[in-house]
């Protein structure tokens, strides 16, 4: 499945051998799991494929090496490899090794050694679910509009406020809230909070149905009171370990891209030289080819600038900002080619309901949203160049 030949440079030893071993699990546990229809059927799937995570050892690449990882923090090039192959199989299953990656990293950067040994070794075995809460209605790539409230009493902080579009909604045992602390300091305000699913004032409002089945919802903090050891870093900070968060796992979206994008260029390549038409294989024809062609190019262009992204941060890179911008936006965009050419080669059969090519065309589309919009990767990239000549 993980073609390996345009990523090898990027890539050690011990990654060549991951990836054999990440396409063996996914062709074994995750390829015959069924494609959820429905909403509900993607929870329970969800709680599914993360014990099947954990168990088999997957997740303790979301986590560091001092609570049962791999690396000092989190080995980059290893997180694009597993999304890669889980997304190539199963788009929900990427997601949730994805949010296992998102809602505990800012532990993993920030948390003291408390948080970090009550959950990062749970969140490594899959005993426990992670999520990241920070859209809200008036907040989405406008970080600095979070509305969300933390109030300082005895001992602890009352949240009060709602979060829209939180993936694992209602599933997970634990969420990094993102809260307004000081109302004068703009993203300065800002706090992180690590919130657990039990604690009173907590509740999951409503599940959100998205095209291509996911576990979304809304939560509500209604006089929510948590600890001051629950805050994940200084008070103030949590912009600063938002952004450092999600600048790390950047690259990691476009490699989930990449993996849908593959999957969707082996049906297109199986289908176009098995399916006749006027009394020639669909792979005969020039329009075919060219589709064909442009789609294998995007794929690699896309690979190419996924583990070149990756690998600087693992090798020690400050800021990946630019490289992993660029990641994002050129495979989640170029995926999105990928499979629209997928559909338009296998036709009606294309758009069949839950035919594979199908649920990849419903499943690529939050890719070019989430964790950042195409249009913010672009003024980010902007940003990064300018910034650069004035340097």
């Amino acid at each position: 499945m993980i073609d390996l030949t345009t990523i090898r440079p990027f890539l050690d030893d011990q990654h060549l051998e991951l990836a054999e071993k990440i396409d063996d699990f996914v062709l074994r546990e995750i390829s015959p799991l069924p494609a959820p229809e429905e909403d509900g059927e993607a929870r329970d799937q969800a709680k599914d494929i993360l014990a099947l995570l954990g168990g088999d050892g997957w997740l303790m690449y979301t986590v560091p090496a001092a609570f049962g990882g791999d690396t000092t923090l989190i080995d980059l090039r290893a997180c694009c490899l597993i999304r890669e192959a889980l997304a190539w199989a199963s788009p929900l299953a990427d997601a949730v090794f994805s949010l296992q990656c998102l809602g505990s990293l800012p532990i993993a950067i920030a948390g003291s050694d408390e948080l970090k040994k009550r959950w990062l070794a749970d969140v490594a075995a899959g005993r426990a679910m992670a999520a990241f809460a920070m859209t809200e209605l008036r907040a989405g790539s406008d970080v600095g509009a979070l509305e969300t409230r933390a109030r300082r009493v005895d001992e602890g902080y009352v949240l009060t406020g709602r979060k829209l579009f939180i993936s694992n909604a209602g599933l997970a045992d634990f969420y990094t809230v993102f809260a307004r602390t000081d109302e004068d300091k703009g993203t300065k305000g800002i706090s992180i909070f690590l919130v657990g699913a039990d604690t009173p004032g907590l509740r999951f409002v409503r599940p959100q149905v998205l095209s291509a089945p996911h576990p979304l919802g809304e939560l509500a903090f209604e006089d929510c009171r948590v600890a001051s050891d629950s805050r994940i870093g200084e008070e103030g900070d949590g912009f600063k370990i938002g952004m450092r968060t999600l600048d790390r796992l950047r690259a990691t979206v476009g490699a989930g891209a990449c993996g849908m994008a593959s999957r969707a260029l082996d049906e297109a390549l199986a289908y176009a030289r098995e399916r006749e038409q006027f009394g020639r294989p669909l792979a005969a024809f020039q329009l075919t080819q060219q589709k064909l062609a442009r789609m294998a190019t995007d794929l690699a262009a896309a690979r190419l600038l996924v583990y070149r992204a990756a690998s600087e941060a693992d090798r020690g890179a400050e800021r990946v900002t630019l490289e992993s911008s660029m990641a994002k936006y050129f495979a989640t965009e170029a995926a999105q080619r990928i499979v629209d050419d997928a559909v338009q080669i296998l036709g009606g059969k294309g758009v069949l309901a839950f035919h594979p090519v199908d649920r990849l065309y419903r499943s690529i589309r939050a890719l070019r949203i989430y964790e950042g919009t195409s249009e913010i990767q672009q003024l980010v990239i902007a940003r990064e160049l300018l910034k650069a000549l004035e340097s």
